[in-house]
């Protein structure tokens, strides 16, 4: 992968990418419909943002019945996934990336969660 560094902070550069990034660091692996919950967002919206991050290279994604799942690409250059892990860390109780993941927390019938 040949992700250069002015491409990777130009496509991080609105602050929903970086939030929905950071939440998909923490996460492993969401669905857009827990990504749209968790950001607040309408899933059009979600859905466009995520597929700039697709295709900059910084997310994979895999459809399972009618879901698409997105996870953080394995292979990006040792110096991203460090800048995208320190970037997680930082944030990770902060305002407003521990609010996207206490929504998350708190959304009902997420897909492949164990109900009780």
């Amino acid at each position: 992968m040949d992700l250069q560094a002015d491409d990777f902070y130009s496509v991080l550069s609105h602050p929903m990418r970086l939030r929905a990034l950071v939440l998909l660091q923490q996460e492993g692996e969401l669905c857009v419909c827990e990504l749209t919950h968790a950001l607040d967002l309408a899933q059009p919206v979600i859905s466009r943002h995520l597929a700039q991050l697709k295709e900059a290279g910084l997310l994979l994604s895999r459809r399972q019945g009618v879901w698409v799942y997105y996870r953080v690409n394995d292979e990006l250059p040792e110096w991203i996934t460090q800048l995208i892990q320190i970037t997680t860390d930082g944030t990770a109780n902060t305002s407003p990336y521990k609010d996207d993941r206490n929504a998350l927390q708190s959304m009902s019938d997420r897909p492949n969660q164990p109900c009780c």
